[in-house]
């Protein structure tokens, strides 16, 4: 069962506020984020940037019961009262219009998120909080363009919220001290656990560790020295994780994967054929559990079945 709390967080004279929330970007883990918020009793608006991608959230979230239902035990009332507390729009005035919190979830791309915030900046409450899901990126990059650099900070959310439930919080030099603690109150009020850092890093924590791990799985495939089945087949049996790294990148998805290490090719240019095969399995429409297959098929993935580790 979600066990919802009442979302006004008393630290001293410290009142959280946030009521109304705005997720821009409602690919897998906004479209998570989204309705992790909205089954914790916020009021939740989907924004993206045409008709067809906020058609393709609506079903995407719809998409999440079984997995509410059979891993944390959510029910159906539940669940349906998160999805009575969305709405979809991609018109980004009407997005943010309302907004006490907006959370960025678009592209990893800084020329597309400094757009972004400097049209937000203009539409948004002047009161209103900005964070950004970014993987790689820090929040001093783009504090400017929000033009409220006091109210701007990085929340990074891991894939499958309702699971994985961290949310590393990080600021810039200029944000508010005071900031700072609603948005780890925010990710409290939602069920995650939030990791706070102490200065700006990229890769925050977890990416810092796991991004060179994935590295590593995809230069093993790429010098023939193993095929990704068998890389995940080692990883898996030696560890006991429940995942190999080509498991990993089809659940946070290869669009992402790629974004990532294109932006890493200016100061890292060895990972151009990384890039370049992540691109080609796009190109097929492979897009990870996303799409129903990646490196594996779902939603039956080999790694899952017991005959994997002894193939």
């Amino acid at each position: 069962m979600i066990v919802v709390t009442v979302f006004i967080y008393n630290k001293g004279d410290f009142l959280m506020a946030i009521k109304k929330v705005t997720v821009a970007g409602s690919g897998v883990l906004g479209s998570q984020i989204a309705f992790q918020s909205a089954c914790s009793g916020f009021d939740v608006t989907v924004y993206d940037i045409n008709q067809e991608a906020v058609d393709k959230a609506a079903e995407r979230i719809k998409g999440l019961r079984h997995a509410y239902r059979t891993d944390i035990d959510a029910t159906d009332e539940e669940f349906n009262a998160g999805i009575a507390r969305l709405r979809f729009t991609d018109d980004l005035a009407d997005a943010v219009k309302d907004a006490d919190l907006v959370i960025e979830a678009i592209p990893e791309n800084p020329k597309i998120k400094r757009d972004f915030y400097k049209k937000i900046g203009n539409l948004a409450p002047k009161s209103a909080i900005f964070t950004s899901n970014s993987s790689t990126l820090v929040p001093s990059m783009f504090a400017a363009d929000t033009g409220r650099p006091k109210q701007f900070l990085n929340m990074h959310f891991a894939n499958q919220v309702w699971l994985n439930n961290t949310a590393e919080i990080m600021g810039s030099p200029e944000t508010d001290p005071a900031i700072y603690d609603e948005i780890v109150a925010y990710a409290r009020q939602i069920g995650m656990i939030p990791i706070q850092l102490k200065k700006e890093q990229p890769g925050y924590i977890l990416n810092s560790l796991l991004i060179p791990f994935l590295d590593a799985a995809e230069q093993l495939w790429l010098k023939g020295i193993a095929d990704p089945q068998m890389i995940d087949r080692t990883w898996i049996a030696a560890t006991g994780s429940p995942f190999g790294p080509f498991g990993i990148l089809d659940a946070v998805g290869i669009r992402t994967a790629y974004n990532i290490t294109a932006a890493e090719l200016k100061d890292h240019p060895e990972l151009q054929p990384i890039a370049d095969r992540l691109k080609e399995l796009l190109d097929q429409g492979k897009l990870g559990m996303e799409s129903g297959e990646g490196f594996y098929k779902y939603p039956d993935p080999e790694f899952k079945k017991p005959e994997f580790l002894n193939e």
